[in-house]
């Protein structure tokens, strides 16, 4: 982790990785959005996000390389993670030139909304085939500039995977590919920006280890909860974190 940070520091940014590879591991996402929800309460956005790249992007490509959907999932949603990507790189050049605060704020806005969305429990209506086609390149690129933005890449990508009825092993592995193609490009946008230096990338690599006892510890719990319940925990969660971000950041 960077070495400027104090060692009382470096223990909650670790707390903070544990718990989101918790989280990851029982319900099979949550990664960024808890990590960067937390972080971004005592630290520029920005450099939480640099922080969660090596994580999020290692534990992603984990998740989208199972399930043996890979090949298909690929075929139908080619254009939703090309523009995923192709987004993600375009919202970094403003990531560079905006205001921290109001960054966050956005964040705290998307993890509210997916907060709301996940307890609510509303279910988008299924699109046509016709209008998937059309329609699933423009929530690509409108999930690749959220992501770009904040590091958040839940908000339109899951509702989204949810509404055109992917079988559940597909979802999970469609999930995970576009928020690897979204992560890596991120990490690319940020670097060509200067946001995303060694010290952070060393950081993240030091956090991988936490991160994935976390997820190795989730999986033993899944089997053991409720995942229902479980979910609305998180979600709740969630929701006073974002409300939290979303009066630092706007007010």
């Amino acid at each position: 982790m960077p070495d400027s940070l104090p060692l009382a520091d470096l223990l909650v940014v670790a707390g903070i990785f544990v718990l989101g590879g918790f989280v990851k591991g029982v319900v099979g996402f949550g990664l960024p959005t808890i990590t960067l929800g937390l972080m971004a309460l005592t630290r520029p956005l920005p450099e939480a996000m640099a922080l969660a790249v090596a994580p999020t992007l290692a534990t992603n490509v984990w998740q989208a390389l199972a399930g043996g959907q890979l090949r298909a999932t690929i075929g139908r949603l080619r254009g939703f993670l090309l523009l995923s990507g192709l987004g993600t790189l375009g919202a970094t050049g403003l990531l560079a030139r905006s205001d921290a605060r109001l960054l966050s704020g956005l964040l705290g806005i998307l993890v509210a909304a997916s907060a709301l969305l996940a307890l609510l429990g509303p279910r988008w209506p299924q699109p046509s085939a016709a209008r998937e086609r059309w329609l699933s390149p423009v929530m690509g690129v409108l999930a690749g500039i959220a992501n770009g933005l904040t590091g958040s890449y839940m908000m339109p990508a899951a509702p989204w995977l949810a509404a055109i009825r992917l079988p559940p092993d597909q979802f999970v592995q469609a999930f995970g590919l576009g928020a690897t193609v979204a992560t890596a490009t991120l990490a690319l946008g940020m670097a060509g920006q200067g946001m995303f230096t060694a010290q952070l990338g060393m950081g993240g690599l030091a956090v991988l280890a936490p991160t994935f006892l976390g997820l190795w510890l989730g999986r033993l719990v899944r089997a053991a909860l409720a995942e229902k319940w479980f979910r609305q925990v998180v979600q709740a969660f969630l929701l006073l974190i974002g409300l939290q971000l979303m009066v630092r950041g706007l007010f």
